[in-house]
């Protein structure tokens, strides 16, 4: 449930990424950095657990509210630490967390995001080897998510996190890479921009592209995610396009 966790599968297909991208697969200078971890928790009971696309799209606004949060900027008391994540490989890890469990990482230090009916809390980031206890020994892997109904088509005035249709990913793999995708989106937009976002509420859907359009979103210029390859999928695998309207114009 992871970015690091289970072997690999076959690539799906390339993209081009800057050079100093954090999502390249073959090493870079970002290797040399203290690695550090972005820890996410998804709350799940056994009688009543997320739908999937909801716990995808709670799981990228956690990403950007932590993002953009008065603490993680400037002289904020996560600054340092979000700065440090972000010099190094872009990691996120997905665990899940019931009752008793959900109760003691709520009492940590970080933000929960709430959708239709999903929680994820989102941590501050943690060295790789060093998360705390509470959050160390929650699952990562083993958990199946499903939607009830269809979800709905994604509306075209909002971003949307566009998932790879060839790749069999697991529910906090899928998570994972929608943050990631979320993050990029972020990054390539104006501070105007950002703040429309943020103050609108952070708005986007989450959907499996279809098999034809798939070659055109990776090629359109829109942020690509390359998997690094820890877990699932094959180092260099694409596995999400941001589809973010102020980044459509022009391409």
């Amino acid at each position: 449930m992871s970015s690091n966790d289970t072997p690999a599968s076959p690539s799906a297909e390339p993209a081009s990424l800057p050079v100093d991208s954090p999502f390249r697969s073959e090493r870079t200078n970002r290797d040399e950095a203290p690695q550090y971890v972005l820890p996410l928790v998804v709350h799940i009971e056994k009688t009543a657990p997320p739908a999937r696309t909801d716990a995808l799209r709670t799981a990228a606004r956690a990403v950007l509210v932590m993002l953009s949060d008065e603490r993680s900027v400037g002289e904020g008391e996560w600054a340092g630490v979000m700065r440090d994540w972000q010099d190094a490989r872009i990691r996120k890890v997905v665990r899940r967390a019931r009752g008793a469990e959900w109760r003691k990482a709520s009492a940590l230090p970080g933000i929960t995001v709430t959708g239709e009916e999903a929680e994820v809390r989102v941590f501050p980031p943690v060295p790789l080897d060093g998360w705390p206890k509470e959050l160390a020994k929650l699952q990562v892997s083993g958990t199946d998510l499903d939607d009830p109904e269809p979800p709905a088509a994604p509306a075209p005035a909002h971003p949307v996190l566009w998932l790879n249709p060839d790749l069999g990913m697991s529910a906090g793999k899928e998570m994972a890479q929608v943050g990631h995708g979320a993050q990029l989106a972020w990054w390539e937009l104006s501070e105007t921009e950002r703040k429309a976002w943020r103050e609108a509420g952070f708005p986007l859907s989450v959907a499996t592209a279809a098999p034809g359009d798939w070659r055109e979103l990776t090629e359109s210029g829109l942020p690509v995610v390359r998997d690094a390859g820890f877990t699932e999928i094959a180092p260099g695998s694409c596995t999400v396009v941001a589809d973010h309207p102020a980044l459509r114009r022009g391409r």
